[in-house]
């Protein structure tokens, strides 16, 4: 390689330290404003030479990897909370120059935390099912204030709200004012996301009724089809997994069975029964249409 460069990125400026390992010249410089112009004003720079630059996989990285990639930089992705672990124990001022040059030290000594960097289409995919998660935890907090407002003022429990009956029970309750005022808005909120929630849930179902690994998940016990397309764009290349197993525990799923002793994860998106304890990491290998294999790459 003949310059190695780690990148230290904020919302306003980007700190950048390289060196040349041909000659051992050692530069550094700042972007800023830090937006896709700049960045790529800057990149021009290096257009044609070998290069190789370290960023941390903070907010923003995207399009910093994609203006370094278009002047032919290979680009190295780190996991923020291995790499500043890997910093270690020293007693010294941490400051933007020095976050780039322990980056840029980490790849040149080949011990950079590296995370997978997802293909565009496969970005693209995150995003709207990230975005549906977002909203559908914000309509159950909605929901949670209503329960809220209900118990604080006396009523009885109920369950099902939001169905026609729930919303009848709901509509008769004896709440003051400000409470009703409360609910009302509750229930506006709750209607405006489910109007946004609905075309992305047609889609996101749509695109696992046709895609290959989606349907090959669906088979199994538990995963329908928004489960399926989440386990994919989480997963993305199940070749980068060293073992079904390590796939399993990326996902977040559970597999029970003999020789499986550790608690549930709570929060884990389905549960497998007694009878059928490994057909999930043969199902993961069907993203990419075979079985999951050892391969080097960390996730």
């Amino acid at each position: 390689m003949a310059i190695v460069m780690g990148l230290d990125q904020h919302r306003a400026q980007i700190t950048a330290e390289w060196i040349d390992t041909d000659t051992g010249a050692l530069s550094r410089s700042r972007i800023s404003p830090a937006h896709r112009a700049g960045v790529r004003k800057f990149a021009e720079r290096f257009r044609g030479q070998e290069l190789e630059v370290a960023l941390e996989a903070t907010t923003g990285w995207r399009f910093v990897a994609e203006e370094l990639r278009r002047v032919g930089a290979v680009v190295h992705l780190a996991e923020p909370a291995e790499t500043a672990a890997r910093r270690g124990n020293k007693k010294r001022a941490k400051s933007d120059r020095a976050d780039a040059r322990h980056v840029r030290e980490l790849l040149m000594i080949g011990r950079l935390p590296e995370s997978w960097i997802a293909p565009d289409h496969l970005l693209d995919l995150r995003s709207r099912v990230r975005l549906r998660h977002t909203l559908s935890h914000q309509r159950g907090e909605w929901q949670q204030r209503i329960q809220a407002v209900l118990y604080h003022h006396g009523c009885p429990q109920r369950r099902n709200l939001m169905t026609a009956e729930g919303l009848q029970w709901l509509k008769a309750q004896p709440l003051p004012a400000g409470a009703r005022e409360q609910v009302t808005v509750a229930l506006g909120m709750i209607d405006a996301l489910d109007a946004q929630l609905a075309p992305l849930d047609k889609e996101l179902r749509a695109y696992a009724r046709r895609q290959l690994g989606c349907k090959a998940l669906m088979k199994h016990f538990g995963v329908g089809e928004l489960t399926a397309v989440t386990i994919l764009a989480e997963l993305g290349d199940v070749d980068r997994f060293s073992s079904s197993r390590e796939a399993v525990r990326y996902a977040g799923l559970y597999i029970c069975g003999a020789g499986h002793h550790r608690a549930p994860v709570r929060s884990a998106p389905l549960a497998r029964p007694p009878e059928s304890p490994r057909p999930a990491g043969v199902a993961l290998g069907a993203v990419r249409g075979r079985p999951v294999s050892r391969s080097p790459g960390q996730p």
